[in-house]
């Protein structure tokens, strides 16, 4: 039986730099809210990073809806990725660029890794 996917780390923020020679990675300006003076707002670039494990070897995808309220959720981005080994710790970094938030609220963010649902959170913009 295969094991299902375990998220070990969740982080929006403005930037990842890896270190070339040891491959470290140092998270820049984490954050979780966004205000916004004036609706519709755009944010220009974010970063979603993931951590996760027990992930089968061999290829799989990466899929982020969002939603505002009961609305349907819209996919955001969809991306494939690799694993050798359920062993493997696997850092996903997904740049979004130019995000559209019409209205203040709690805005759901689903992941999901092979069309099953890893973590549902959220993020709040403001006025």
């Amino acid at each position: 039986m295969q094991s299902k996917p375990q998220l070990l780390a969740w982080l929006t923020c403005d930037g990842v730099h890896i270190d070339p020679g040891s491959g470290k990675h140092t998270i820049l300006g984490i954050f979780s809210n966004i205000q916004a003076r004036q609706f519709p707002v755009t944010h220009p670039f974010m970063i979603w990073f993931l951590t996760i494990t027990d992930v089968s070897p061999g290829s799989h995808k990466m899929k982020i809806s969002m939603a505002l309220g009961d609305a349907q959720p819209q996919p955001l981005l969809e991306r494939p990725f690799e694993s050798q080994s359920p062993l493997h710790r696997i850092n996903l970094i997904n740049e979004v660029r130019g995000l559209s938030f019409p209205v203040a609220g709690e805005y759901s963010l689903l992941i999901e890794i092979d069309d099953e649902l890893l973590l549902s959170t959220s993020i709040t913009v403001s006025g």
